[in-house]
């Protein structure tokens, strides 16, 4: 399903946007974009002032008297005044809002994405709701490609998938990020979700999809010579459809377990 843009979008030459608070980092942008070119503006107009009032023909010698009004410093104080709202007005409520509280309603979707060059490993907690154990040692890129230990009983409804992310839509999604080796760059532009992934740490997103439909997800960090080829998909989905797709790789990953296990 494709995804319109709004009239935001289309004026900024947005990727289309199908989350909740992405509206809010669009109208930051717009923004940041309009101070920049007001700035740009004031500053070429100044320019070409500067060099058709002082030019060599009307003044033949150096005036060594200089500017005696304060207006440059009233511009500089409105700008850094701007540049305080932006920050404390908009920014940091955002963050705090959206970024720096992480959602509590058990109705959250809880995903891990794990990094690795050149491909995203998706692991999702199955029916119990539980992350089974991971050890380094299990790691087989094709058939354990995580690490998981199936003598743990809450690994064995995990769920693994790679390149292919499947969330709902209308619901809070807690995504936690990490890196199997380098860092990476975890880039959902259609969510405005763009995040780091740093080889030792777990670091957490969080965003509602509003849309249904499918995306790409991106490597936004040189990562390595295959950087190019790093890249997976986003679908969004019904919740019926979701958990549909759920139970069809439970199925799956019980059947291929059993195989490979016993």
């Amino acid at each position: 399903m494709e995804i319109e843009k709004g009239w935001l979008q289309k004026i900024m030459g947005l990727p289309p946007l199908a989350s909740a608070h992405g509206g809010e980092i669009d109208f930051m942008i717009f923004l940041l974009h309009l101070l920049m070119l007001v700035l740009f503006v004031g500053w070429a107009v100044f320019f070409i002032v500067v060099l058709w009032k002082f030019r060599a023909s009307r003044h033949s010698k150096a005036n060594y008297k200089g500017v005696t009004n304060h207006y440059s410093t009233y511009i500089e104080v409105g700008v850094a005044v701007i540049e305080a709202i932006l920050l404390l007005g908009f920014s940091i409520p955002f963050w705090a809002k959206n970024v720096d509280a992480l959602p509590t309603d058990r109705n959250t979707v809880v995903v891990r994405v794990v990094a690795e060059q050149f491909l995203w490993n998706v692991h999702y907690p199955g029916a119990d709701g539980v992350f089974g154990k991971t050890d380094p040692n299990l790691v087989d890129k094709q058939t354990n490609p995580l690490g998981l230990d199936k003598s743990d009983p809450a690994a064995k409804d995990d769920i693994v998938s790679i390149n292919q992310l499947h969330l709902p839509v209308n619901r809070q999604v807690l995504i936690y990020l990490s890196s199997k080796d380098v860092i990476h760059s975890f880039a959902l532009n259609i969510m405005r979700v763009k995040q780091d992934a740093i080889p030792g740490l777990s670091i957490p997103i969080r965003f509602i999809p509003i849309k249904t439909g499918q995306s790409e997800i991106a490597c936004a960090q040189l990562c390595g010579l295959g950087h190019y080829r790093m890249k997976g998909y986003l679908t969004v989905s019904t919740n019926k459809e979701f958990d549909e797709w759920l139970a069809s790789q439970a199925k799956q990953s019980q059947s291929s377990s059993d195989d490979f296990w016993n």
